[in-house]
């Protein structure tokens, strides 16, 4: 049988659109190709223990400015040998409200990994989930340092996680080294979670539920 020639427009036309970020946001991978992406809400390895509503990719978008400046905070990480790696950046408000949904079922089967000494009813009264975060505005991000300890994993809901908790070893260490290179860069570091830092400017920044693709 003889095949028939699909036009090359055509193609173009039947090939899915690729999804454009918010308006004045930006693709980390285009600014910082040399960022490691491990975007924990794109699949199950989380504390919800699945796929998070609002990620339908594993990319990190943030803001432009910010994205420039961790872009800049890679550059100088680099400098000093070490290399960033991120976990979560703009998150759609349907994700939070997934967070929200979740802390009142009785699913604990992710209780022994991320919260073992808090009921789940409890992280967002303690502040370790917000019902309306920054990161729906593209201003925040959580990240650390390929192949650093930090003491505690990423979501790990517990006072060891306080970023100047009392941890062993080396992990004090490098959360002060993360800190110092992100305050370098316009970043603040949220006192509860040695992970997650927010770029100057955050207040009264519009939030979005575009989802990410």
């Amino acid at each position: 049988m003889k095949r028939l020639a699909v036009p090359l427009c055509l193609l173009a036309l039947a090939a899915p659109a690729r999804a454009e970020p918010p308006p004045d946001f930006a693709r980390l991978a285009d600014l910082a190709p040399d960022i490691a992406q491990d975007m924990r809400y794109a699949g199950a390895n989380n504390f919800t223990g699945h796929p998070v509503p609002g990620y339908r990719a594993p990319q990190c978008w943030l803001r432009a400015e910010a994205a420039k400046a961790l872009a800049a905070a890679q550059a100088d990480a680099k400098a000093h040998g070490f290399s960033l790696v991120v976990y979560d950046c703009y998150r759609p408000r349907r994700a939070v409200s997934s967070f929200v949904e979740w802390s009142r079922n009785a699913d604990q089967s992710t209780k022994a990994d991320y919260y073992p000494r808090l009921d789940k009813s409890q992280l967002f009264p303690q502040g370790y989930i917000a019902e309306q975060s920054t990161h729906s505005t593209g201003l925040a991000v959580d990240l650390g340092v390929a192949g650093w300890n930090f003491g505690t994993p990423f979501d790990f809901f517990d006072q060891r996680s306080w970023t100047k908790s009392k941890v062993p070893g080396e992990a004090h260490a490098h959360r002060e080294a993360l800190v110092a290179l992100m305050q370098r860069h316009g970043f603040q570091n949220y006192p509860r979670e040695w992970w997650h830092f927010t770029f100057k400017g955050a207040g009264g920044a519009a939030s979005y539920d575009a989802e990410v693709e």
